[in-house]
């Protein structure tokens, strides 16, 4: 009887839980090649609208226009700028709302004090911040970075006090049971729980930061991908336009795709479809 239950046990867990064996009939390619198909009848919906006589530039109006933008080094020193702006906010706002966001969720009276701003400043689109920014900062780069690290903190650290409540209270009171003092329950309990959340909620940042791009380098910009849009827009310059979209498209995803492989290395633990 022993035997039997420990030998079958394991076989039904890992097919529960999606291991290699339970995998077996699942392309290894056939996301990638989703993912293809998927870019590859965008463009031609994007094709067959522009050919219909819609106002938009066709993707070999916007191709060649991104070409003259890399051949004066125009597109090259804007990526670079908005990307250095970007990484620059998020980090920093990142950085600050995983401790706040742990504070909120493991102490009560840190949650009261805090949360209500957290909240307060939610509600306000970047935008409406811009002219505090630029009134109390100047119009250097630090209100840029403000905004966009405001908007990556307020997206991360409502995941991360999520995550932290949500942690199973069956897990804390077993490791107290085992004697673990509060320092080693919140290091070994509650982050690891809660990593899931704080990954989620990074993401969410990381588009927050891309997205309020374009509002940070309203001010007084001379350089990035916000600004050239804004420039071309006084031109009704379409194809410019698009590839400013389409740059700020790509670098996002590139950036999503490494948090999510960040993800998937440090929770492997966790259950997937």
């Amino acid at each position: 009887m022993a035997v039997v239950t420990d030998t079958a046990a394991p076989t039904d867990t890992g097919g529960r839980n999606g291991s290699p064996q339970s995998r077996r009939g699942r392309p290894r390619g056939l996301p990638l090649l989703l993912n293809a198909v998927s870019v590859l009848l965008g463009i031609a919906i994007w094709w067959i609208l522009a050919a219909s006589g819609l106002t938009i530039p066709s993707p070999v109006a916007v191709v060649q226009r991104a070409k003259d933008l890399l051949a004066d080094g125009t597109l090259e020193q804007d990526i670079l700028v908005s990307l250095g702006r970007v990484l620059a906010g998020f980090v920093l706002g990142t950085a600050v709302a995983i401790p706040v966001g742990f504070l909120m969720g493991w102490y009560g009276a840190v949650r009261s004090l805090v949360e209500p701003w957290v909240q307060f400043f939610r509600t306000i689109p970047p935008l409406a911040i811009i002219p505090l920014a630029i009134v109390l900062m100047g119009i250097d780069e630090t209100p840029k970075i403000f905004v966009i690290f405001l908007a990556a903190f307020l997206s991360c650290v409502i995941s991360t006090f999520q995550g932290v409540v949500n942690v199973d209270r069956t897990l804390i009171n077993a490791a107290r049971v085992l004697g673990t003092r509060d320092l080693g329950i919140f290091a070994r309990v509650v982050v690891p729980a809660s990593t899931p959340f704080i990954l989620v909620g990074m993401r969410v940042g990381l588009g927050s930061s891309w997205a309020t791009l374009v509002a940070a380098e309203l001010i007084a910009a001379q350089q990035g991908l916000g600004y050239r849009m804004q420039n071309a827009q006084l031109y009704y310059d379409l194809p410019t336009i698009f590839v400013g979209l389409i740059s700020i498209g790509i670098l996002g995803l590139l950036m999503d795709r490494v948090l999510l492989l960040a993800e998937r290395r440090l929770t492997r633990w966790q259950e997937r479809r």
